[in-house]
């Protein structure tokens, strides 16, 4: 099985990158130890904003295209949104635009762990809210939604582990759904 995960953020710190590592790492300790991790960084696919001229004028974007092109090569997807005033941030909203020219399903009829990692309390609520009802319209075939508040308090980086026994058991179930058949 190969698993491909991100933060959608381009924060070069970004919490959200740090949870869907933990996560992948994770899903191959309790569930797929065979399982061929691959891990991205949003950073290596900035591009221009989408605009349909700019698409008229130059094609698709061939970094967009190199995205969904590692999307289509991966068995499942773990992504972690960042929540920015409530939904995606503008890097991944960007991307998502470039890609929904390949293909409006992006995510290519994948099953996709959705996660959120805040340094508050609503556990990006907003953004996987967003999440729960886009992604399914954009092909993917949701496994779960887990959302982990109060990051700095809940993650002990240095230990590489949640601290909070219901986020722990959240992500666990999250993963599971990741790993098992289609529902």
């Amino acid at each position: 099985m190969k698993i491909l995960a991100f933060g959608a953020s381009n924060h070069s710190a970004s919490i959200n990158a740090a949870l869907a590592r933990f996560a992948a790492n994770r899903f191959t300790e309790k569930f797929e130890p065979n399982a061929e991790v691959s891990f991205l960084d949003l950073n290596d696919y900035e591009m221009p904003i989408y605009s349909l001229d700019r698409e008229k004028a130059t094609g698709v974007h061939a970094l967009a295209q190199e995205l969904f092109a590692r999307i289509g090569a991966a068995d499942a997807l773990i992504i972690s949104y960042p929540e920015y005033n409530g939904s995606y941030t503008s890097a991944w909203k960007n991307i998502h635009d470039w890609m929904s020219r390949i293909q409006m399903a992006i995510y290519q009829d994948r099953p996709l762990l959705a996660l959120s990692a805040t340094p508050g309390p609503r556990a990006g609520a907003g953004v996987l809210g967003a999440v729960e009802q886009s992604a399914p319209v954009f092909g993917a075939d949701l496994r779960g939604v887990v959302g982990v508040g109060g990051w700095s308090e809940a993650f002990d980086p240095a230990a590489s582990v949640l601290t909070k026994n219901e986020n722990a058991s959240a992500l666990d179930l999250g993963l599971k759904a990741l790993a098992g058949p289609k529902a």
